[in-house]
This record gives C-alpha cells, sequence and structure tokens, in this order.
C-alpha cells in the first residue's frame, strides 16, 4: 500500500489554499514517498471561487486527492452567535467525517501522518485514536505561533473579556506586548462559545507530534528561539517545530475570467512608472473600509505626492456584487480626486494580482493589513511595508514586523474603531518612501528577499527542514517493514 499524508484545512479559501501550497512543496519535494490526500467539508463557507479553486488544482496537479465530506449544516442563528462560533461548530460537526474518511483512506493506503489546521483541533484525537501522528500546519508566522501558545497562560488569568479591557496591555515571554482589545476576535468574549474553542484549540497545540510553520528561519531567529527554549509552554513539553516556507500561492489559480482586463491594466501601468517609486495598497480578500475610511485614504495618497496603486473594495455595508463594475469609484472618492491623480495613482476595483505587482521593478512600498500571507508575498518580493491591521492575528503580526522585524511602519489608528486618518495616510506612507529610517526598512527588506529564496533552494533551511520531518515520516513505514 502507498504511504499517505493526509491535509485537513478549516473551510475558508485562504486556509484551504494554504494547505494546498503545503501538498505542493511535500510532492514536489518528496513525491516518489507519499501521495497526498486534502478532507474537504462541505457546507459553511462554501462558495464559487472555492469550487473553481479546487478544479484547478486538480486539473494542474493531478497527483493530489480531494476528499469531500457529506454535507453538514450549521443554523448561524440557533442560537445566535459570532461567525466564528458558527465555523468552529461547523468543524467540530464534522468529527465523524473525519474518522470515518481517515478510515477509509487507511483502508487503501498507510496514512503517515495527519496535518490539521490549527481550527480543526477537533481532528487531533481521533487521529490519535488511529494511533496516525499528527501535526499541525500553522498557516502564520513562529512568532504569532509562540503568542498562541501562551494564551492559556492568558485565558487562565483573565476575570473578564479581553473587549471589555481597555488600557490593559497584555505581556508575553520574548515577545512585544499587545493590547487586550486587539487579541483575536474569537478571544475577546468571554461569553462567545468562540472563545471556549480558542481555550480548547490552544491547549491542544502541545499535544501535537510536531507544527510546521509558514515561514523560515532567518525571518523570525528569536520566535523559533523562544519557542524551542519552552518559554511559551512552562508547564508542559513544546512539540517540535519546522519552519517550512516561505510558501507562496499561485496566483493563476485564484483569479476569476472578469479580473482578467483589470489585472492586466494594472501591470502594464507599473510597467511604465520608475523604479521602487509606487506604493501599493491592498488589505486582502476580507478587508473592507467604511466610505469615510476611503475617502481619508484618498486625501492622505494626494496629500503625499506618491505613486500609488490601491484596490478599492465596496465600503462596509454595501452590497456586494460579482463584478469589477459594481464598484462605484466616483461615488467612493472625493470629488475630482480620480482626475487629479490620473498622472500619478490608479485606482483598481475589487482586486489585484499581488503577488505580480509586488514582483514589479516600480513598487517600493506596500500598505497591507498584515495577513501573514501578504507578508511573506512582500517578503519574497523585497518590498518594505505600512503596517495597517484589521482583524485575526494581525495586530500580533504588525507589532512582530515594526518591533522585532523591522521591516516595517507602523500606522496610528483609533482606539475602539481603529480609524486611520488622511494626514496619518500621508506620514506613513511619506516615512516609508522618502526618509532615511524608510531607506534602511527598503534595504532591509530587499536583503530578506535574498534569504527568502536561499530557504526554499535546495539545501535551504526550509528545504532541508522539510526533508528531516518526511524521513520522520519513512521511518515510521521501515520500522513497521
Amino acid at each position: 500500500m502507498e504511504d499517505t499524508i493526509v491535509l485537513y484545512p478549516s473551510p475558508e479559501i485562504g486556509h484551504v489554499i494554504s494547505m494546498v501550497e503545503l501538498g505542493k512543496i511535500i510532492l514536489h519535494r518528496h513525491g516518489r514517498q507519499f501521495a497526498i490526500t486534502i478532507l474537504l467539508t462541505t457546507g459553511f463557507a462554501d462558495s464559487p471561487s472555492i469550487t473553481s479553486y479546487i478544479d484547478s488544482i486538480s486539473r494542474s496537479h493531478p497527483s493530489i486527492s480531494f476528499h469531500r465530506f457529506p454535507l453538514v449544516s450549521v443554523d448561524p442563528s440557533n442560537p445566535p452567535r459570532s461567525r466564528a462560533a458558527v465555523a468552529f461548530d461547523f468543524i467540530r460537526q464534522n468529527s465523524a467525517n473525519v474518522l470515518r474518511s481517515l478510515r477509509d483512506i487507511s483502508a487503501a493506503s498507510t496514512v503517515r501522518a495527519l496535518i490539521i489546521d490549527f481550527f480543526c483541533t477537533t481532528a487531533l484525537p481521533i487521529a490519535k485514536e488511529l494511533n496516525i501522528p499528527t501535526y499541525y500546519f500553522y498557516t502564520s508566522g513562529a512568532s504569532a505561533l509562540a503568542a498562541f501558545f501562551y494564551f492559556p497562560r492568558l485565558f487562565e488569568r483573565s476575570t473578564k473579556s479581553f473587549k471589555d479591557q481597555d488600557g490593559i496591555v497584555l505581556d508575553f515571554p520574548g515577545l512585544p506586548p499587545l493590547k487586550a482589545t486587539q487579541m483575536p476576535e474569537p478571544t475577546l468574549d468571554q461569553d462567545d462559545p468562540a472563545y471556549g474553542e480558542m481555550c480548547y484549540f490552544c491547549d491542544h497545540m502541545t499535544k501535537a507530534d510536531g507544527i510546521l510553520v509558514n515561514t523560515f528561519e532567518a525571518l523570525e531567529p528569536k520566535a523559533v528561539e523562544l519557542i524551542a527554549s519552552g518559554a511559551c509552554v512552562p508547564d508542559a513539553p513544546t512539540p517540535p517545530v519546522y519552519c517550512i516556507g516561505p510558501l507562496i500561492a499561485d496566483e493563476s489559480s485564484r483569479a476569476g475570467d472578469s479580473t482578467v482586463g483589470g489585472r492586466q491594466d494594472c501591470l502594464s501601468w507599473l510597467d511604465k512608472q520608475p523604479k521602487k517609486s509606487v506604493v501599493f495598497l491592498c488589505f486582502g480578500s476580507l478587508g473592507t473600509f467604511s466610505a469615510e475610511q476611503l475617502k481619508d485614504v484618498a486625501v492622505g495618497l494626494e496629500k503625499s505626492g506618491q505613486r500609488f496603486l490601491w484596490v478599492v473594495k465596496n465600503p462596509l455595508g454595501h452590497e456586494l456584487g460579482s463584478g469589477n463594475g459594481d464598484v462605484d469609484l466616483e461615488a467612493l472618492m472625493p470629488e475630482g480626486f480620480l482626475e487629479r491623480t490620473k498622472e500619478r495613482g490608479m485606482v483598481v476595483r475589487s482586486w489585484a494580482p499581488q503577488v505580480a505587482v509586488l514582483g514589479k521593478e516600480a513598487v517600493g512600498g506596500f500598505v497591507t493589513h498584515c495577513g501573514w500571507n501578504s507578508v511573506l508575498e512582500a517578503v519574497a518580493a523585497g518590498v518594505a511595508l505600512v503596517a495597517w491591521p484589521l482583524y485575526a492575528e494581525q495586530h500580533m503580526n504588525r507589532n512582530f514586523l515594526v518591533q522585532e522585524m523591522e521591516m516595517a511602519i507602523g500606522v496610528e489608528q483609533r482606539d475602539g474603531d481603529g480609524f486611520v486618518s488622511g494626514d496619518e495616510v500621508e506620514r506613513a506612507v511619506r516615512e516609508l518612501m522618502e526618509s532615511e529610517q524608510g531607506r534602511k526598512l527598503r534595504e532591509k527588506s530587499w536583503a530578506m528577499r535574498e534569504k527568502a529564496a536561499e530557504a526554499m533552494g535546495d539545501s535551504g533551511s526550509s528545504t532541508t527542514t522539510l526533508a528531516e520531518l518526511a524521513q520522520t515520516w519513512s521511518r515510521a513505514a521501515s520500522h513497521e517493514a
């Protein structure tokens, strides 16, 4: 029977894409040793974009098998709860499907490892019962992982919800502090069922056989050392951590046909701009702003005098349509803005090919929401950042980027709603592009690009680490022979 590695992502498309990239690199480096099967839920978070992405991967990488679970339905309003709580409930309700699938796959092949998403922790005890070695694939960085390892200590000490702890700053061993109100959303409210699930997830991480992280040692050496020292988990053994990144997703399988024209337009425009002169602004698939915030960004960009490429989505509260034409730029921008800035700026509706944009010589800076995939894409392209976190672990990522890695300038955000004024947008953009500190950040970012490429080279640190892991899985096979 062939040896198989089974991957189990959480349902959101960003997590599915990250897990597919992991499967691709295992196949690329160790395809003669292992087959890859990816478990997919059916129901919550399904969308046409996920379906078309899976179809595209099935065509381009037929050696990756997808195993679809039967439909599971969850009622988000019964009981009323946060979206995270609904998602976590949905994943928990798929436990029987996980058990059945692992048994089915084990009947036809030998499962050498199950690699799960952090949010799929409910699969860990199931796999352990079947004697399948179980690993996490943590899709953010080692610094965030170190913080997540320490979360149970914070949970134990908190007598009230983090959302109610205005002015309180949380300390982490060896990491920058974090405002309590900037903790990831599912941890903010102790009355939210998602809070209990997050406690469960964090508690169980130490029970894994290991944790794969989408980073590389040269990017986060302090965090890697910190985790290995055991300082984040003082009362239990810390599982081994494997830095196997940066894994950068292939955009060609993500874009819909409707974006092709806009994609070519913005790339052609960048080709005509001077080297390292353009600031790129893009805030991820879920990053939307109020109409007021969009206008302030426009004011700041105009006052900065810098060249810019800005991806704009419909503001919060607007009904999202399916095509690019649904974003009415004339209505959203300050009067005359598009005309006044047309010689040095381009505003793109809804989506741009981020990896391709960051790879253009004209791009000198990137205003980002600090989602880890976006951070790695910038690192791999050698582009320095303006850090503007919006949700999830992004506030932690901002602190790491600004204070530890020294690769970003942070924006000052208003307490409560995170609003950023036009003056602050202007300051941050000009500081990155014009100041001595900005020059140093850009030099450091360019140097890190080389280290990222080295890590993924044939003898690089991440390639070697993955080879060691593959050897561990193979040794288990030889012991059974």
